[in-house]
């Protein structure tokens, strides 16, 4: 029985995976090229939450019961894009802080090959030059 439940859910996780857009976009999303795209993709928590919002009325007027479970998925799917926009400006300050301070480290070198260091002339030992 464990063993079942253990490959439905491996099967569901993929499913959402693959087919939901909210785990599309966040997977766009957390690439480098994606981090500031983070805060509008939060809107998408609005038709998710009215989508919740309307599914409970159908449930709560006599609806199906089993109704329920797109309630709870369409929140999460909500949740999931409220948070991707806060988490993706923390993502993108530290990929900036990354990228400027390796920058930095490449000019520093470049700049120390460019100039050789000083080299004393040779002096004769005993004083006489």
């Amino acid at each position: 029985m464990l063993r079942l439940i253990w490959i439905a859910s491996i099967h569901i996780s993929h499913f959402m995976r693959r087919w939901m857009i909210t785990n599309r976009v966040i997977d766009g999303v957390r690439t480098r090229e994606g981090l500031k795209w983070g805060v509008p993709a939060m809107l998408l928590a609005i038709p998710y939450l009215y989508l919740a919002s309307l599914l409970a009325v159908i449930v709560r007027d006599g609806g199906p019961g089993w109704l329920n479970i797109f309630i709870l998925i369409s929140m999460w799917s909500a949740l999931k894009t409220l948070w991707i926009g806060p988490i993706s400006l923390i993502l993108l300050a530290r990929v900036r802080i990354h990228e400027h301070a390796q920058s930095r480290a490449e000019r520093r070198q470049a700049k120390e090959e460019q100039t050789e260091p000083f080299a004393p002339a040779p002096m004769m030992v005993g004083g006489a030059s």
